[in-house]
């Protein structure tokens, strides 16, 4: 055998033993691995779940949404999570059972902290006339309005200058059911120091050095058939 053949005898033999080396180390892929744990994702945990064995009988598994004839009313400490938001026998406790009933994801809390999310993002992207993030948040007709006005502020040479505070209150006033749409109004008091400056820099609305109270009562929609799980702001009026 040649030298040539000796070296490369050499490296092969070197090659396949890191391979079976890195094999033993690493492991390989089954296809049954995991995906990556996501924490800001809301089907995370039923994920988790749904992987662990049931424990002697005493996990029960709730039929999936298309799997149930008719909401499953008398089952005890189904409506819980909406007891422990709203008092039963009042009509937002109705209201949103109803939603519930019709979602069973739904959460009225986190909802509400979703909801507060949104309302700063909207209130800051639209001071700064940022129309991508208004998109994905609001409806059509909404943002339609919120264009315009951005519109008719840049024509104007206006600006904006506005630094959200943070929210005082916020709480669910109505929620309601239309077919498969789910509509919850939101009733919103936050403070805001906002002004609204000319092409000339002067201040033409609000203060510069004020904390203005600001209450809103917003309503945000979604159809709890679309598999998009996001919900789109659909109306807005100020109470002052």
């Amino acid at each position: 055998m040649g030298t040539d053949n000796i070296i490369t005898l050499f490296f092969l033999i070197v090659a396949a033993l890191i391979f079976l080396n890195l094999r033993s180390v690493l492991g390989k892929r089954t296809g049954t691995e995991k995906p990556p744990f996501d924490p800001f994702r809301r089907d995370q945990q039923d994920v988790e779940r749904q992987s662990q064995p049931a424990d002697d009988g005493k996990v029960i598994t709730l039929p999936r949404r298309d799997q149930q004839s008719q909401p499953q009313a008398d089952v005890p400490g189904r409506y819980e999570i909406i007891d422990d938001f709203a008092k039963p026998g009042t009509p937002l406790n109705d209201q949103l059972r109803q939603v519930y009933d019709n979602d069973p994801t739904f959460d009225p809390k986190q909802f509400v902290d979703g909801a507060k999310a949104a309302y700063e993002m909207i209130v800051q992207a639209f001071a700064e006339g940022d129309r991508k993030s208004l998109k994905t948040l609001l409806s059509n007709d909404v943002y339609q309005g919120f264009d315009q006005a951005i519109t008719a502020r840049e024509k104007a040479g206006e600006t904006v200058k506005s630094t959200f505070v943070g929210i005082e209150k916020a709480e669910i006033s109505n929620a309601a059911m239309d077919g498969s749409e789910v509509t919850i109004t939101m009733r919103i008091v936050s403070q805001l120091i906002s002004a609204t400056y000319n092409s000339a820099g002067e201040v033409i609305e609000g203060n510069a050095d004020t904390v203005a109270e600001v209450v809103d009562s917003w309503s945000f929609a979604r159809d709890t058939r679309s598999r998009d799980p996001n919900w789109k702001l659909v109306q807005t009026q100020s109470e002052g």
